[in-house]
């Protein structure tokens, strides 16, 4: 007990667990890769993966820490938000309550796995019977869309739910308990996808029928590296929630995240932190 088990929803965009798994890979316990039996998407969608995947799992997987976790996460009868919420808590129960619970997208790329793995280490009284039941939450930058030289990203950094002392998910990762906030940043692949495979991921993720796919795309399609300055609104929900986007040169995810790194986009103000942790813990003082 008391391990970081590391888990991945593995679907239709499989490809990308390449970048996302190895920063990960040494500082994790056991890696569980979720892929449902059938190979049904939430939305009932048929996908495949090619077997030449699982040779480079068995290649990078030098220390036999990697788990194939096979089951039926799609039913027809429930929504694409109920079968992720159904899926993610299965996942957390097949890598043992007790744990570390940390669950990861594809399209997640974190840069420093270590100094999150550190935190959660330190809060490992957590993990103790009776103890109060919280989330550990990151912060990412999010990649909207590839173009020309690089990437338009989102000009803010937004929190993500990354780990749990339980798998009582409500929406997605969202557990709707207290929130401890971290300086842990990632980079998210959110919307930076060939247009086909966008269309593919906003018709069978968890948020389907919440978004103006219409709308969406034609925004979407629009956005160049030469209006992008002109142009607001971008969130797949409220738009306004990313109000603006910025340029990042760069060919590669490595080469995007080195240019991140020395613009000093991936840091969390240290007062910041203050502020939501103190909020945090003031909300949740009298609901225990």
């Amino acid at each position: 007990m008391k391990k970081i088990q590391v888990g991945f929803l593995v679907s239709y965009d499989y490809k990308l667990i390449k970048f996302a798994l190895p920063p990960i890979y040494s500082e994790s316990d056991t890696i569980f890769l979720a892929i449902d039996k059938n190979k049904k998407t939430w939305n009932g969608e048929s996908f495949d993966i090619d077997p030449s995947f699982f040779e480079w799992i068995k290649a990078v997987d030098t220390d036999n820490k990697i788990v194939i976790y096979e089951d039926e996460f799609y039913v027809p009868e429930l929504s694409t938000m109920a079968c992720e919420v159904r899926e993610r808590k299965m996942l957390a129960e097949k890598m043992g309550v007790g744990n570390w619970l940390v669950q990861l997208d594809s399209d997640e790329y974190f840069y420093d796995f270590k100094s999150f793995t550190d935190f959660l280490r330190s809060k490992n009284h957590f993990l103790k019977e009776g103890a109060e039941k919280i989330q550990i939450c990151a912060f990412k930058v999010n990649l909207y869309k590839y173009v020309d030289e690089g990437v338009l990203y989102v000009d803010k950094l937004d929190k993500f739910m990354v780990a749990s002392n339980h798998p009582g998910y409500k929406v997605g990762r969202h557990c709707k308990c207290r929130s401890v906030y971290t300086n842990s940043i990632a980079l998210h692949d959110c919307l930076s996808r060939e247009r086909g495979e966008l269309v593919q991921k906003l018709e069978n993720w968890g948020h389907n029928t919440d978004i103006d796919k219409e709308a969406f795309m034609k925004k979407w399609d629009m956005v160049n590296k030469s209006n992008y300055k002109q142009i607001e609104g971008f969130f797949y929900l409220n738009p306004m929630h990313w109000k603006t986007l910025e340029f990042m040169p760069g060919k590669t995810i490595q080469e995007l995240l080195e240019n991140f790194k020395r613009s000093g986009k991936l840091n969390v103000p240290s007062f910041f932190l203050l502020k939501k942790n103190f909020g945090q813990w003031f909300k949740f003082l009298f609901k225990k």
